[in-house]
């Protein structure tokens, strides 16, 4: 089985969703299988797909590391979030209040929520994928 006969399927799909009119994505399919048979579009397919492999070799390697500096970037993330969270909702608010006790009230400085959120929804769905793969048996290449 090629790699054509693997992405051709999904491919064309995707030229078929972006490309509304139906004639000028026929034509798209067309060339993609034109370019299919000449040769061109396996030899891309074939580079492409190298990439990806040696990128999948490098990310095992770092997530096996035992350095917390290259294989704790994921967890560094949270440690950003849990720490921002902090500032936010607990920090903050008990500064605000110590200083307004003590008779000299200041304000903390904000930080923007919504960006905060967007990280912490995001890490959350990893880890929810991450608990997905572990109850359905996939095994980690990472141990520790």
């Amino acid at each position: 089985m090629s790699v054509w006969d693997i992405v051709a399927g999904p491919l064309i799909a995707i030229v078929n969703k972006i490309i509304p009119d139906k004639t000028a994505a026929a034509a798209a399919v067309a060339q993609l299988q034109q370019l299919q048979t000449q040769g061109l579009l396996q030899e891309e397919l074939a580079q492409l797909q190298a990439v990806t492999v040696n990128q999948s070799d490098i990310n095992k390697v770092e997530a096996s590391n035992g350095s917390m500096f290259v294989a704790g970037w994921r967890p560094a993330v949270g440690w950003v979030c849990a720490s921002a969270l902090a500032l936010i909702y607990i920090i903050g608010p008990f500064f605000v209040w110590l200083t307004a006790l003590f008779g000299h009230p200041t304000s903390f400085p904000t930080l923007d929520v919504a960006q905060l959120m967007t990280l912490l929804f995001g890490m959350l769905g990893m880890g929810t994928l991450r608990t997905v793969d572990k109850v359905q048996g996939v095994a980690t290449t990472a141990t520790k």
